[in-house]
């Protein structure tokens, strides 16, 4: 599986992830899904001129997907990976509810890995000239993550207990935000662009170390909202490649 060089490529690479997780029934296809339909929702926009810069987004899809694609290739072959990579597939071994699987593989990618793409996409002070785009992509991902919460609902009715991943209230049954997400990749990104080239790599790796915590939170929460996500779970289909073929229409 080679880097994509393009957004075209990057959707192929994550069709042959998916097929490989129907075959194997992994629920690491279940974020390669959602991811899938984040990638053809922004060439959708790329190809309609949503954005300023559609060149420079897909130069920064393509950088952003790779880092996902590399975690895949190197979990696969037992190769060093990020903290918050390394979790998001180990957890992909037990039976968390699938909400709870998307967003360990979003936390991530957009906490640790967007910040990085955009960084890469445009250093020092050209970085303030994709802000507007940059924020376009994550209303698309925002946008998409409440649709898939939907499509849940379809399949496993106790769903409708959780409240909006992306709700800020206290009452959140997950306490993932993906506007705070945004915040931090956007926050991080800025400071990437002129962090010195001897410092870069200490930055990226401190950075994981917080963003795993976050991983533990999402599969580890309180006492009673393991309630309500352990009765999402009980009437959840148990078949793995169902799911991932629900997820990939």
């Amino acid at each position: 599986m080679l880097p994509a060089k393009d957004i075209t490529e990057v959707i192929s690479c994550l069709d042959e992830i998916i097929d490989i997780s129907v075959a194997k029934k992994s629920r690491a296809g279940y974020f390669a899904c959602l991811y899938r339909k984040m990638t053809v929702a922004v060439q959708n926009g790329i190809n309609n001129g949503l954005f300023a810069d559609g060149p420079k987004m897909e130069k920064l899809d393509v950088i952003f997907a790779n880092r996902y694609i590399s975690a895949y290739v190197c979990n696969a072959k037992n190769a060093p990976l990020t903290s918050s990579w390394k979790s998001a597939f180990a957890a992909t071994a037990q039976p968390y509810t699938v909400i709870q699987h998307l967003l360990m593989g979003m936390n991530a990618h957009i906490n640790l890995d967007l910040g990085i793409a955009a960084a890469e996409t445009a250093r020092g002070d050209d970085i303030q000239l994709i802000k507007k785009d940059f924020d376009l992509i994550n209303n698309i991902i925002g946008s998409l993550i409440n649709i898939v919460q939907k499509d849940l609902e379809e399949i496993c009715a106790p769903m409708k207990l959780l409240k909006y991943v992306d709700n800020s209230s206290k009452e959140s049954v997950i306490n993932f935000s993906i506007t705070a997400a945004r915040n931090t990749a956007w926050a991080n990104a800025l400071a990437l662009s002129v962090v010195l080239p001897n410092t870069y790599d200490g930055y990226i790796s401190n950075l994981d170390s917080k963003i795993d915590i976050v991983a533990r939170n999402i599969i580890n929460p309180n006492f009673s909202q393991s309630m309500i996500l352990r009765t999402v779970r009980v009437f959840e289909p148990k078949d793995v490649g169902v799911i991932i073929k629900f997820l990939r229409d």
